[in-house]
């Protein structure tokens, strides 16, 4: 398992309050305790106190409201999207409904620049789908054209992956959660 494929897991397990992949380092210690652990300093000129720190109880964001992307061509990369992943593209006529998710955890991990795990650098994004059944996600996608590498190892308490591309090159990795 790669240093990056590790640093998703831990960034999962933390998500899931799990400790089973962890050790009884900081990380696995905060995935336990519901708490994340500092990893850095704040930045130059901030003291690194919340609002929650201070005694009120901080505002969080409900979730991600919309994922926003240049594209070459933008129309038919939706398309594709909605073909091949059932993904709606945003309204824009009266009754046309937006693409609703499912409630789930949802990893959000910044990575060093120089990250392999996007695999082209001249990618800055790469967005993670939660599937049902990733086998057959997998073959529908398969049958449809599209290249898609499924890691064959199912990571306990975690669940199972696979990469894809879009026409565009943008990575995507599909998840099974356990």
């Amino acid at each position: 398992m790669g240093v990056h494929r590790r640093q998703v897991l831990r960034t999962l397990a933390f998500a899931f309050g799990s400790s089973f992949i962890l050790g009884r380092d900081q990380p696995g210690m905060a995935a336990q305790k519901g708490t994340q652990p500092m990893t850095s300093l704040p930045p130059v000129g901030t003291t690194g106190k919340s609002s929650a720190a201070k005694g009120a109880e901080m505002e969080k964001v409900t979730g991600i409201g919309g994922l926003f992307f240049r594209a070459h061509d933008p129309k038919a990369l939706g398309i594709w999207y909605k073909e091949h992943l059932g993904i709606s593209l945003t309204p824009s006529k009266e009754g046309e409904k937006a693409w609703e998710q499912e409630a789930g955890p949802t990893a959000f991990t910044p990575f060093p620049e120089t990250t392999k795990y996007f695999g082209d650098a001249q990618k800055m994004w790469m967005v993670n789908f939660r599937v049902r059944d990733l086998e057959k996600m997998a073959n529908q996608l398969r049958s449809a054209g599209i290249e898609i590498k499924v890691d064959p190892e199912f990571y306990p308490n975690i669940g199972r992956f696979a990469r894809l591309h879009d026409p565009e090159g943008n990575p995507i990795e599909l998840w099974q959660p356990a």
